[in-house]
């Protein structure tokens, strides 16, 4: 009796199901348009897609050789916080400064390009004129507030006058850059950089006008900045107007005449920082 309620039961036998004959189980399937209902064959459609990949493609081959410098933003915001340091101590001071060329590598493709500013101190970054830009408009609100003439609206005129000034100064050297016929591989990008060092100087004209009140001081303040701006675009501009045959990614050579035009242009565009910077700390 006991051996018999000791046995366990024999497990329940379940046939295998099987689906029945001409199921398919679900997938998914792209969505192809209807190209019929718009009165296409097939042929008419997929020529039609051809043609518009192909002008996609030529779209973006256009973009990049036309405006790639606005789209490699991440080599010029590649910084570290020794760089920065350095770049200031640059900008402020930038007389004893030694060398100013700029340094080359090797890329996985093997094209040669430039070093990001985190490895090449004399790089262009992104990060310092984006800051300084931000801080200028705040110390604009700031020395407003403090003479009692603060508006809200002094924000977007101190953010205007700047982007004026930017644009100004690039359309110069741009232009310039044009009517000499200098073929740079220096990007847009650099070229907005170089600009925007000029609001270290600014920022340190209007801080001194804030400490120390006397109309001496800030003039002198004032050209020094103008002048430590000057010095700084004399020696990095001249990487992108007379590029270095050793260090440039596209040699180039220059005759005895274009030289001493571009050497002008340099001065020119080193002199007329004084009314960029004029401009920018009449808040």
């Amino acid at each position: 009796m006991s051996s018999y309620y000791s046995r366990s039961p024999p497990p329940l036998q379940h046939p295998a199901w099987a689906p029945p004959q001409g199921y398919h189980r679900y997938q998914p399937q792209p969505h192809i348009p209807d190209f019929a209902a718009w009165g296409m064959n097939d042929t008419t459609a997929q020529f039609g897609m051809q043609l518009g990949q192909s002008a996609v493609a030529a779209g973006h081959e256009y973009v990049q050789k036309n405006f790639g410098g606005f789209i490699p933003l991440k080599h010029h915001f590649n910084v570290s916080n020794s760089y920065v340091m350095k770049k200031l101590q640059i900008l402020l001071f930038p007389w004893r400064h030694k060398p100013w060329s700029r340094r080359v590598r090797r890329s996985e493709a093997g094209h040669t390009e430039w070093q990001p500013p985190r490895d090449d101190i004399n790089s262009p970054d992104l990060y310092i004129p984006l800051m300084a830009f931000v801080t200028y408009i705040l110390i604009s609100a700031l020395q407003t507030g403090l003479q009692d003439r603060f508006h809200p609206q002094i924000l977007g005129a101190s953010a205007s006058r700047a982007l004026v000034v930017l644009l100004l100064d690039f359309l110069f050297v741009k232009g310039g850059c044009y009517l000499l016929n200098v073929q740079s591989s220096s990007q847009v990008t650099d070229l907005v950089a170089y600009g925007g060092y000029k609001f270290v100087g600014v920022i340190l004209t209007l801080l001194s006008g804030l400490v120390n009140p006397s109309r001496t001081i800030y003039l002198l303040v004032f050209a020094y900045a103008f002048a430590a701006n000057a010095f700084f675009l004399l020696r990095s501009l001249r990487s992108v107007v007379l590029p270095d045959l050793s260090s440039a990614t596209t040699p180039v050579t220059v005759s005895q005449a274009q030289r001493k035009r571009r050497i002008t242009f340099l001065f020119l565009e080193a002199v007329i920082q004084v009314i960029y910077m004029g401009i920018l700390v009449r808040v």
